[in-house]
């Protein structure tokens, strides 16, 4: 399932906000104790991230696959993509997280069409107390109060879903992800800088 482009922000009843994260998206399929992590291009991830796949193993359902992505996030807790690919030996950051947005199958049962609100309420409860799967982070409900948020702590945009909508293979408009403008990981490399050394910059990310 994969979100429309938007050019503005907005709010509309019956829709949740999410943080966009700057990471690999992933499917993590369990069978048993057998995990794989596979890209949406069909590359199999499961020894490159062997931290994540020990965690999803120890999910307490039997047969499940999440979506999300994998990120690594640094000592504000912002996703650096960059880090993936070559990790900085120097910086203060989590090892690679599985950050779970929708879940597909549960224990053999096919959840992909009911209600987002359904999955995600079922995901909270399977990935609750990992060390390394967590759900991914919702802004507030109102979505120009989401949006205030992302320039805020300086997040890439973020993704709006329909409550209601059923998971469907390709693009969708009920998914839909809006972007802040010229945004780019080296601007806001400087904008972070900027915000540090001011002596009265933004407050420290939450």
């Amino acid at each position: 399932m994969a979100p429309t482009l938007v050019r503005e922000p907005f709010h509309r009843d019956g829709w949740v906000y999410e943080e966009r994260i700057d990471g690999w998206r992933i499917l993590a399929y369990k069978a048993g104790d057998r995990v794989r992590l596979v890209s949406r291009h069909s590359v199999d991830h499961t020894k490159r991230f062997a931290g994540i796949a020990a965690a999803v193993a120890k999910l307490g359902a039997r047969t499940l696959v999440l979506d999300g992505e994998v990120a690594v996030y640094d000592d504000q807790l912002w996703s650096r993509f960059e880090w993936l690919r070559e990790p900085d030996p120097d910086a203060v950051a989590t090892p690679p997280l599985f950050m779970a947005f929708d879940l597909l199958y549960l224990d053999r049962r096919d959840l992909t069409g009911r209600p987002l609100r359904d999955r995600r309420a079922r995901l909270e409860d399977v990935v609750a107390g990992s060390e390394l799967v967590f759900p991914v982070r919702r802004l507030a409900p109102d979505g120009l109060l989401a949006w205030a948020q992302v320039v805020d702590r300086g997040y890439e945009g973020y993704v709006a879903k329909e409550k209601a909508s059923p998971y469907e293979g390709g693009p969708t408009r009920r998914w839909l992800k809006v972007k802040q403008k010229g945004w780019t990981v080296e601007d806001d490399r400087w904008q972070r800088r900027i915000s540090v050394a001011a002596p009265h910059g933004p407050s420290p990310r939450q």
